[in-house]
């Protein structure tokens, strides 16, 4: 089954189970602040999205990091400082040569949200430069927030049937991670 399929079923099942009245169990993160990137490979060029959820027990440590005011409003200014902090402790390599990120998007929660655990900040990255055909190795390196973070990574499945994924490798943590892949066309 395709990645789209299961996003659209998974869509699906959660519109109906909220049109319903039911609602899935929530979990809260507690005591780690994890950092969950996705690389998204197509001709246009490569596309980090990283998904930055503070746990509970963390909260108080990542909140002022955002906040720098501690006016208790996260604003636009605060936004942009830290994806650019975010960007700047991400270190990717392509083919052996750094490159340096674009902030696309950032989405950041309310405080009361990141304060639950449920706050979810999104950002998203690209790496400038369209993919030509050849071999591609990607190396990517999260400098992360401290002690409490943890890391996961992985490949989507590439939508362009002429970019294929050949080998992905992490380190134990997830903080180091590498990418290999082949544009056919």
């Amino acid at each position: 089954m395709s990645v789209c399929r299961i996003i659209r079923k998974t869509a699906l099942i959660g519109g109906l189970m909220g049109l319903t009245g039911v609602h899935p169990a929530s979990a809260h993160r507690l005591d780690e602040y994890l950092q969950a990137t996705t690389v998204d490979l197509a001709r246009e060029g490569v596309t980090l999205r990283l998904r930055l959820t503070p746990g509970v027990d963390v909260a108080d440590r990542v909140i002022p990091q955002i906040d720098r005011n501690g006016d208790g409003v996260i604003s636009a200014e605060e936004q942009q400082a830290y994806a650019a902090r975010i960007a700047h402790s991400l270190r990717v390599t392509l083919n052996g040569k750094p490159v340096s990120l674009l902030v696309n998007s950032a989405s950041f929660p309310t405080l009361p949200a990141i304060k639950g655990g449920e706050g979810v900040i999104a950002l998203q990255f690209s790496v400038p430069g369209r993919l030509k055909k050849g071999l591609y190795h990607l190396a990517y390196t999260n400098h992360g927030a401290g002690a409490d973070t943890v890391y996961l990574v992985n490949c989507l499945q590439p939508q362009d049937e002429t970019i294929q994924v050949q080998a992905q490798k992490r380190s134990a943590d997830q903080a180091f991670y590498q990418l290999e892949f082949v544009v056919t066309q």
